[in-house]
């Protein structure tokens, strides 16, 4: 049988839990590991953890309770760090450039170039269903429906043949972005110190993920998975993984060739077209989000 890992919000904090059809079982009260009692815990011993939660699939007897009545949090609360790719999708790319009124970008690739991301702040983390206070600086919050990656062993010059292997599953992210608080306006253009990620991407809640992991090997094929993402109803995106432009293998050799990756790490991989700045749409206090990722499940956000 498969599983799904979660955190859920206990009487005694946060906790592991796996999801087995429509319950929810403590791993660490199952197993009696400690380690077992967090996320963060089973992902750095994942190459045993993963044995103790396939066993728990098949245990007679276990206790749970109603997935209905439990309340998830973010699957890793506080990532150990999040890495997000920049203008991974052409479409998307293209989108971007015309509402800044420049010709779409060439394929990286053509010009030498390898995967890029930004860090996105683990405080910035939210958990699925939760309701996010849109900044009040900023009047063009946008939504980015993204394929989350989660490293499961500790990752350095990863050749891309190679780089599956250090996976240990996926989840949803949004990418919620304030497009107004890009840029230092009173900067000349021409300045490196011009752009301020920090305020255009990681304000808080800027960072709905979950609403668990899907394990690696539950993922036939993770380039070719449907994305989607509605607000208040109304499609706004809708494609699939096999459009990136740097595929997962690339992103994982090109990220560990610069740093070590350490289990609990989180790569975003970009998000396709369709977001609210290629149409002058942004979010409004009472919308809801649902991010849709096939074979992972749906992450809604309300915005408040």
């Amino acid at each position: 049988m498969s599983y799904k890992l979660a955190t859920y919000q206990s009487a005694d904090g946060p906790r592991a839990a796996i999801i087995l059809g429509e319950r929810v079982i403590d791993v660490a009260r199952a197993t009696r590991v400690k380690a077992d009692e967090s996320v963060d815990g089973i992902l750095m011993d994942w190459q045993k953890a993963k044995a103790r939660l396939t066993a728990l699939t098949t245990r007679k007897g276990l206790r749970g309770q109603p997935l209905t009545k439990v309340k998830l949090l973010a699957p890793i609360p506080r990532p150990g760090a999040i890495y997000c790719a920049g203008s991974n999708y052409a479409d998307h790319a293209a989108e971007m450039a015309r509402a800044s009124g420049r010709e779409a970008p060439l394929d990286p690739h053509d010009l030498g170039l390898r995967s890029w991301h930004f860090i996105k702040s683990s405080r910035a983390v939210t958990a699925p269903g939760q309701t996010v206070k849109m900044p009040s600086n900023s009047k063009k919050i946008d939504w980015e429906v993204e394929l989350a990656v989660i490293i499961g062993r500790k990752c350095k010059d990863v050749a891309e043949k190679d780089a599956y292997r250090y996976i240990a599953g996926y989840t949803i992210a949004n990418d919620l972005s304030a497009r107004d608080r890009g840029l230092r306006e009173a900067m000349p253009a021409t300045s490196a110190f011009r752009f301020d990620w920090t305020a255009h991407k990681s304000f808080d809640g800027s960072c709905p993920m979950g609403p668990w992991i899907v394990p690696a090997s539950e993922i036939k094929d993770p380039m070719d998975l449907g994305l989607q993402l509605d607000v208040s109803g109304v499609n706004k995106q809708n494609s699939n993984t096999k459009h990136m432009i740097f595929n997962i293998r690339e992103q994982i050799a090109d990220l560990s060739s610069k740093i070590t990756l350490w289990p609990g790490d989180v790569i975003m991989t970009g998000t396709p077209d369709g977001v609210g700045n290629g149409r002058g749409e942004y979010l409004k206090i009472g919308d809801v989000v649902k991010a849709r990722v096939e074979g992972i499940g749906e992450l809604v956000t309300k915005m408040a």
